[in-house]
């Protein structure tokens, strides 16, 4: 058996004759890029606390540093890992955590690097939560010493792991704004009370192997393979944002489905206090999508979708009503609404008048889909502090073959009287701020899935320009929000705060 083994075996091979022979096991844990001096010191120190030192990288679908990271495979990082002298076994940990080496390998000590000896400066928020675990489970934590190297600039700088035009932007953004900066803004907007409004919608992915076309049909002939329900819309939103803001609240309406609101106690009521009121009349709106996926690569491809949406939108009287009342009674209690109008019909006249003139802070997204294009412009609106929006909603705005995209942005940013952003996929975002247009570059190298990336852009750029953030931050902060939600399948996890704020230190780190 060589260095480079699994949890399993660790546990059915190793584990056992390690305690049995009272040896002291060490575990370091890391994504490990680009072995650098520091790294070697940093084992060497770390071997000689104990006899067994063990080493662990995070896998690379579990890597959330920024654009083209990891550098390199999994594969790769552990062969030079297996290189070292001081290392006696390495493995591959399957999470965004180290709770599950912990839990196979059960060190005597885990070791961490001098730059984490303060939890203060740790942007992760995650080593106290590390220690407790490790504590929990029979062990304890050390840091070593020495110079601190760090493989994302020697990654950014050497081995030209950002694109030129993302290595450009940010050698610019730079020059005005430093990690310290995001981190203050990061701060201020933990203290904000949120008000999430708009429509709550189920999207159901169901994943297929397409077998080819039927025999006797001009379809394509698929193998069911599961099934995956998450909350998108307006939900997706509040999602992002709670792990953002410790006050976020959730107000819509919901058909009457038991199941969808067991479901929405369940995964959402933690961490967002919902207002919701139910209509026995209209069900909740469910988009359900089918995809092949490549598992080789771990790339999805739509095949078709199909959408239980009310051919005339709307809720009753009743309801409309009882939303009405609820939402102006509470209003004016929160520092920033975000006004998610997905067109489906719980946005009407009178809920659009109300938030653009009780709102102290109104970020808005006025969304087309195939549903209602054409009829749901963002244009209807006459104020936002804040707003986003794509390529095809700007044309739909503005449908004019003779202007440009930055002249039609000028245009919406003066009617809205507000800054915004236009979202233009691997172009970027170019955003508006008093008549003045500038643009940043898409912060992703891959794609899994684009829906929810707009939401999650949304979400960031948003929070940020609330809490008083310089636009330049708004948009840096929604273009990393946009590269994680692109790499995330529908809806299915939401943005947190520890992986954005990783993202922006690699970018930073130039």
């Amino acid at each position: 058996m060589g260095k480079i083994i699994t949890k399993e075996e660790y546990k059915e091979k190793i584990k056992d004759s390690i305690r049995r022979e009272h040896k002291k096991v060490v575990l370091c844990h890391g994504v490990f890029d680009l072995i650098h001096p520091g790294h070697i010191i940093h084992f060497e120190q770390a071997k000689g606390m104990g006899d067994i030192l063990v080493v662990s990288i995070t896998s690379e679908k579990y890597v959330r540093k920024g654009p083209g990271r990891p550098y390199f495979s999994n594969e790769l990082r552990m062969k030079f890992l297996e290189a070292i002298q001081y290392i006696d076994y390495v493995m591959l940990s399957e999470g965004y955590t180290v709770e599950d080496i912990v839990e196979t390998v059960e060190p005597d000590i885990y070791v961490k690097g001098e730059e984490y000896r303060q939890p203060k400066d740790d942007i992760t928020g995650k080593i106290s939560e590390e220690q407790e675990f490790v504590e929990q489970h029979g062990g304890k934590i050390q840091f070593t010493t020495g110079q601190v190297f760090s493989s994302t600039h020697l990654i950014n700088t050497a081995l030209s792991g950002l694109p030129d035009d993302v290595r450009v932007y940010m050698e610019i953004f730079k020059q005005k704004y430093s990690m310290r900066d995001i981190k203050e803004y990061a701060v201020k907007v933990s203290k904000l009370k949120v008000l999430v409004v708009g429509d709550i919608i189920i999207d159901k992915y169901t994943y297929c192997t397409v077998q080819g076309m039927m025999s006797k049909d001009t379809a394509y002939s698929a193998r069911l393979k599961n099934i995956e329900e998450y909350f998108g819309g307006a939900a997706a939103v509040a999602r992002h944002l709670s792990s953002f803001s410790e006050h976020v609240t959730l107000m819509s309406v919901i058909g009457n489905e038991e199941n969808i609101r067991l479901k929405m106690f369940d995964e959402l009521a933690e961490n967002i206090s919902l207002k919701l009121i139910y209509s026995e009349e209209v069900p909740t709106i469910t988009k359900r999508r089918y995809l092949s996926r490549n598992e080789k690569r771990d790339e999805y491809r739509k095949i078709f979708a199909i959408n239980n949406i009310p051919e005339r939108p709307g809720y009753e009287e009743a309801v409309r009503e009882k939303f009405l009342e609820k939402l102006e009674d509470i209003i004016e209690s929160y520092d920033v609404v975000f006004l998610c109008d997905f067109g489906h019909g719980l946005i009407d006249e009178n809920v659009m008048e109300l938030v653009q003139d009780k709102a102290r802070y109104l970020v808005l997204n006025c969304q087309t889909n195939s549903s209602n294009k054409g009829m749901n412009i963002i244009t209807k609106y006459h104020r936002a502090d804040a707003f986003t929006l794509d390529q095809q909603e700007i044309n739909l705005a503005y449908p004019s073959y003779l202007d440009d995209e930055k002249t039609k942005l000028k245009k919406l940013g003066s009617h809205l009287d507000g800054i915004g952003w236009l979202t233009r996929g691997a172009l970027g975002a170019m955003q508006i701020e008093q008549g003045r247009t500038t643009e940043c570059p898409a912060f992703t190298l891959s794609v899994k899935d684009t829906i929810g990336a707009g939401d999650a852009f949304l979400a960031l750029a948003g929070i940020f320009a609330a809490a008083g953030a310089p636009t330049e931050i708004g948009t840096f902060m929604g273009n990393i929000g946009g590269a994680l939600g692109a790499n995330i399948v529908g809806n299915r996890e939401h943005i947190e705060k520890v992986n954005a704020l990783k993202f922006a230190s690699t970018l930073l780190n130039v």
